[in-house]
């Protein structure tokens, strides 16, 4: 999202670009596929339960760089706005969220662990591409212990589960449901 940054006596406000707003709520009322919340609530719950067990006792940081990332590869502009905005609010640089879509050519943004994560959210979210290969989940066994690597894992389905469903439900980037 485009921003317009004014500085007045000290005090920094941002506000989205001009129009962004009314075209945000324009796009968000020409929406015609259904809410899969209210039509099929008990499965959304049982997604939110999934997502909230996975992400227990995983570093926030850690949580927010896998959903940009998986976003990022399939194309979910909802999903990608929402977790950048996340990881903002959570003190995550500006820096570090331009250079997710290319850490590999920017590894020293990012620990190896987070690089480990990384190459594991790639190989999973384009399984049908290769799979997982064996250097990836390696890798990514040797930065986390089992239980970790199981939530890592289950984190990484849960934002590939919600992508496709955003992106099935014709879900509008700058919208955030969850704020409703």
């Amino acid at each position: 999202m485009t921003t317009n940054t004014i500085d007045t006596a000290h005090t920094t406000t941002t506000t989205p670009a001009a129009g962004t707003g009314a075209a945000i709520t324009a796009a968000e009322a020409g929406r015609t596929r259904l809410d899969f919340a209210k039509a099929a609530p008990k499965a959304f719950r049982a997604l939110i339960g999934f997502d909230a067990a996975a992400r227990e006792g995983l570093d926030p940081a850690l949580v927010e760089l896998i959903q940009i990332r998986a976003s990022h590869l399939n194309h979910c502009a909802y999903c990608l706005h929402m977790h950048t905005n996340d990881a903002r609010k959570a003190g995550e640089s500006e820096d570090r969220l331009h250079m997710v879509a290319v850490w590999r050519e920017a590894r020293h943004f990012f620990t190896s662990k987070e690089q480990a994560a990384l190459a594991l959210t790639e190989a999973v979210t384009l399984v049908a591409d290769a799979g997982v290969p064996d250097a990836a989940y390696e890798e990514a066994a040797a930065h986390f212990d089992e239980a970790e690597l199981a939530r890592v894992l289950a984190l990484i389905l849960a934002i590939n589960t919600w992508n496709r469903m955003a992106l099935a439900t014709g879900k509008v980037a700058g919208t955030d449901e969850r704020r409703r």
